[in-house]
């Protein structure tokens, strides 16, 4: 097949894929152009384009304030969750600690629907005065994420030759030297497409955070958003307004850091 026809075809097979992730996109877009009247007619695209949702959406709520708490909550989670998981995987795959059945009880505890422990976490969090706080929401996130996290690090970790970690034993180097010098400079690209992933997941968690915040000064985006959201009225153009800017720090973060997540993700996949 000649090169033309074969670029033809893929560029056929790809439409599909980018339409089915574009059009919500675009759809978003045009519904924070519309009006509320306009919102109604049912078309994709508004008949009078107007920005005033735009403004009105930033007077009627902190949207700023809600993208700094999700921001900050979402990154800090995410070094927590890779603290814990990095040592975790660490330890059940080289030192066999726990066996076969730890990684798989650490596996399957994230196939629980959330909603069974927030009661559960509510007391939890009410009774270490962490309730309504950005520090509870780190703790819950980076404690939730674990799984995934530990999940994604195995295979980074199973692709190492172990060669390198007994050529660093026979040095005198202990198993946490050996992690912190060794490992972590090796699998640092799994690392970094990992630690993006759970912020990512942080960042987009509305269950935990509409239960454990009640304030401005607390309140994830995610929440946010839901408060335009009234008793008999939904005001669809400001809440894609507010969407899409909320897109915003996770599409920075997948435009800078495409080189990363790809090569980390590339790296765990090939031995």
């Amino acid at each position: 097949m000649k090169p033309a026809a074969r670029h033809l075809w893929l560029g056929l097979a790809a439409a599909p894929v980018v339409s089915f992730f574009a059009l919500p996109f675009l759809y978003l877009i045009a519904v924070s152009l519309k009006t509320k009247d306009d919102v109604l007619n049912g078309r994709f695209w508004p008949t009078a384009p107007t920005l005033t949702n735009w403004p009105t959406a930033f007077d009627a709520a902190n949207i700023l304030g809600f993208i700094l708490n999700s921001v900050i909550v979402s990154l800090v989670s995410g070094l927590v969750t890779i603290a814990l998981a990095l040592p975790s995987a660490y330890a059940v795959l080289r030192l066999k600690i726990g066996g076969k059945w730890l990684s798989d009880v650490t596996l399957s505890s994230y196939t629980a629907p959330p909603i069974v422990a927030l009661i559960p976490l509510f007391f939890l969090l009410k009774t270490t005065g962490l309730l309504d706080t950005r520090a509870g929401l780190v703790l819950i996130y980076g404690f939730a994420n674990v799984p995934v996290a530990f999940w994604l690090l195995m295979p980074f970790l199973r692709r190492m030759p172990i060669e390198i970690e007994q050529a660093a034993a026979m040095d005198g180097a202990g198993p946490f030297r050996t992690l912190l010098q060794i490992v972590v400079p090796i699998i640092a690209p799994g690392i970094v497409a990992t630690f993006i992933i759970v912020t990512v997941l942080s960042y987009n968690e509305f269950l935990f955070a509409s239960a454990f915040t009640f304030s401005d000064a607390t309140r994830t985006l995610p929440v946010g958003i839901s408060l335009f959201q009234g008793d008999r009225l939904v005001n669809f153009g400001q809440m894609a307004a507010a969407s899409l800017a909320g897109i915003a720090p996770v599409y920075l973060v997948a435009l800078f850091m495409q080189r990363y997540l790809v090569s980390g993700l590339a790296h765990g996949g090939v031995k």
